[in-house]
């Protein structure tokens, strides 16, 4: 663990980070400090670390909790956006393990992904389903076009080999697509895909904050068709983690970059009226359950 002092009160940050699979631990060791922070919405995957990054404070959350023990469809999606919101976060930078079912984006490819297809169902996605509190988000590109061209600068600066724009589809999850779905996601025109963007950027836009996402191509998905020979990257929980944890010290370097090419001066679009954001987060947080 990186977060050595434990905190009830945690300090306002700059920019936030929500890390995907694989990706457990942002700062040096010593250097971050680790909050529970208590949401309307229940408790967050993992608790929060603060600490610098790229010359700005930032809070740390990781997606799948400690040890990747909370499943896609089960992560509490608004929890996690509204404990980074309410620490005054403006913009969220989330790594993603992602399968490529494009053969232009191979296993080894970072994204800077500009578009999501949203194929989940069930999930709680939008914090405004309270009576009389309707808002309709505009989401034709859900990802900050300031946030993403400084995301490029940092990666091309950096040396990274990376694609500059990708659509990634997002499935329900928790299995993994079979070989005909993979091929009509890339007939729609996806490049990668993915369990978890979905519902967390259009939460992130709808509390006023900006949303980049850098995406590591782990494997190719369901792979190529059978008559064409086996395929070592046809995608499998344990390649999947073997692959991220040899790829950690790219992602960890890659977001760092990014943190630190963040415009000082950077206010997200407001997309939803500064007024309806507030309320949200005024509402009061769940009560603690204790041990009976």
């Amino acid at each position: 663990m990186t977060d050595t002092t434990a905190s009830s009160s945690p300090p306002r940050v700059d920019v936030a980070v929500i890390g995907g699979s694989g990706l457990y631990s942002l700062f040096a060791p010593g250097t971050a400090t680790s909050h529970t922070v208590a949401t309307p919405y229940g408790p967050t995957s993992s608790e929060v670390t603060v600490g610098e990054l790229g010359g700005k404070r930032v809070a740390f959350l990781t997606r799948h909790g400690a040890g990747h023990s909370v499943p896609p469809h089960r992560i509490d999606f608004r929890a996690n956006v509204w404990a980074l919101a309410s620490l005054g976060a403006k913009a969220i930078v989330s790594s993603s393990a992602v399968g490529g079912v494009s053969p232009e984006y191979p296993p080894g490819t970072m994204v800077v992904t500009d578009q999501f297809i949203d194929r989940t169902w069930g999930r709680p996605d939008t914090f405004y389903d309270v009576e009389g509190s309707v808002q309709h988000l505009v989401a034709a590109d859900p990802f900050d076009p300031t946030l993403r061209a400084a995301a490029v600068e940092a990666l091309r600066a950096q040396g990274e080999p990376f694609a500059e724009t990708g659509t990634c589809v997002v499935i329900q999850g928790p299995r993994f697509s079979t070989r005909a779905e993979s091929l009509w996601f890339r007939a729609a025109g996806a490049h990668t895909i993915n369990m978890t963007m979905y519902p967390e950027v259009p939460l992130t836009l709808e509390l006023g904050m900006g949303a980049v996402n850098i995406s590591f191509v782990t494997d190719s998905d369901a792979g190529i068709s059978p008559e064409e020979g086996p395929d070592d990257d046809a995608v499998s929980h344990q390649l999947v983690m073997d692959r991220l944890a040899a790829a950690q010290p790219r992602i960890v370097a890659a977001i760092e970059s990014i943190v630190a090419a963040l415009p000082a001066d950077y206010e997200p679009r407001e997309l939803i009226p500064a007024d309806a954001v507030a309320a949200v987060l005024a509402r009061p947080v769940a009560a603690r359950r204790t041990a009976l």
